[in-house]
């Protein structure tokens, strides 16, 4: 029974903690008085969290404010360097490493191109224990300061992976289109990378962490429900309903670049037909183009072909349009607009975001046509209750909400670091209505 009690006492003091955490960080600064109010917690709970918390080097001071009649009132803010993130975005076209501070201030970041070897996990693994090592060392930073290291990969992770040699079970990412079968990436991360072992790994959808980014940071915020679509080399999507801060709210990473939008339609990499990935992916679009005619180089990447389809179809003042190009760019636009049609018919969001960075590409050049075909194939009453715009964060997105798993597991737990042996499975319950400094966002 007494076991029962202390575990009873600590939790309620975690949970305390994390009350004031969360709403000094997303509403902050805020006064010792202004918290009571929006924790439901008691002055002599607030005095105490507040000591305990500055005491680790959690809060710090963030000047005064004249009250009515009263003394000044000391503001409170998390404080930045209280601990240290590391975002990692494994892309269709690069692995990108980036490491933050508690308020997201970006304190160093590395790149590597992935254009030679694809998706060779050896060489992916590779990749991120020298990038890790990278941003630490160009950053001068204690590797015992790390909160956690967030993930965001391509495919559909699974939880429960097979026991590793410290007993844990680490998640394993079954990506079909690009030929990682039953991956057992955590595993293979926490035996390669070179941080302490209570240092928890969070891998998750790369759409899942674009949309939790937009949620917290950009365009989501203050949605009900909202999708995501991710749009680069391939296609995904997410889809956010309830407040951040509910226990109800569910996130939901979705296949959506193959649902079907062309019966008998191309094939697509995952080995389907009319997927609309096989038309709307970065990939796709440079095999279309080069099976039109478009001057492309023989060795030319994702990202070149796509550059050079736009020019041609949109070639300025001076230039003449490329009707060929202009067409397969339409094309493109009705297989978007089909498909977020589904994602409207289907989920009702108040909103659709659109990121990656192909998406951020065409998206300024083809979102009227995109919103129209949309409105032609979604419900009228469904569609008119949504709008469809351009994501806000950029290509950083994903890194950024990667980087947001360990932050939300750390806000969560109250400020508390995790114990060796932890492991990194996303929390049930984040945080919201981050504040615009945090992130200017990206027209």
């Amino acid at each position: 029974m007494a076991e029962r009690n202390r575990r009873t006492v600590r939790d309620l003091r975690r949970g305390n903690r994390a009350r004031v955490l969360q709403r000094l960080y997303f509403d902050g600064p805020l006064s010792r008085q202004e918290l009571g109010p929006v924790t439901g917690l008691s002055s002599g709970s607030i005095s105490n969290v507040v000591a305990e918390l500055s005491a680790e080097g959690l809060l710090e001071e963030a000047g005064v404010v004249d009250s009515d009649g009263g003394r000044p009132r000391t503001l409170l803010r998390v404080a930045p360097d209280g601990g240290l993130l590391v975002g990692i975005d494994i892309g269709e076209t690069r692995v990108r490493v980036e490491l933050f501070d508690l308020s997201l201030t970006e304190l160093a970041r590395t790149e590597r191109l992935l254009a030679q070897h694809g998706y060779d996990v050896e060489r992916i693994v590779a990749h991120v224990r020298t990038g890790v090592a990278d941003v630490l060392r160009d950053a001068g930073a204690d590797p015992r300061r790390l909160l956690g290291i967030g993930i965001g990969v391509p495919g559909i992770i699974e939880r429960d992976g097979p026991e590793g040699p410290d007993g844990n079970r680490g998640a394993v990412v079954h990506g079909q289109t690009i030929g990682w079968r039953a991956v057992p990436f955590e595993q293979l991360l926490r035996e390669a990378v070179d941080v302490p072992p209570e240092v928890p790994l969070f891998i998750d959808n790369g759409a899942k962490t674009l949309g939790q980014a937009e949620m917290w940071f950009g365009g989501g915020r203050g949605a009900g429900a909202a999708a995501i679509a991710l749009i680069g080399s391939g296609v995904g999507a997410c889809v956010d309903h309830g407040d951040i801060l509910d226990e109800d709210r569910t996130s939901l990473a979705l296949e959506w670049g193959h649902t079907t939008v062309q019966l008998r339609g191309r094939r697509c990499r995952c080995g389907s037909i009319g997927c609309l990935e096989a038309y709307a992916g970065a990939e796709a679009l440079r095999e279309r183009w080069r099976e039109a005619g478009g001057p492309l180089p023989e060795d030319a990447d994702d990202e070149t072909a796509l550059a050079a389809l736009l020019a041609a179809a949109y070639p300025g003042r001076r230039g003449t349009p490329d009707p060929v190009a202009l067409a397969l760019l339409d094309e493109t636009a009705e297989c978007l607009g089909a498909a977020l049609a589904d994602l409207v018919n289907l989920f009702l969001p108040e909103r659709i975001l659109i990121g990656g960075w192909a998406g951020l590409l065409l998206g300024p050049r083809l979102l009227p046509e995109i919103r129209r075909y949309a409105n032609e194939y979604a419900l009228s009453h469904a569609a008119a209750r949504t709008t469809i715009e351009m994501g806000r964060l950029g290509p950083d997105a994903v890194t950024v909400g990667a980087a947001t798993l360990p932050l939300a597991d750390f806000l969560t737990r109250g400020g508390s670091r995790p114990a060796p042996g932890a492991t990194g499975a996303p929390p049930r319950t984040a945080v919201h209505a981050v504040r615009e400094r945090h992130r200017t966002p990206v027209n």
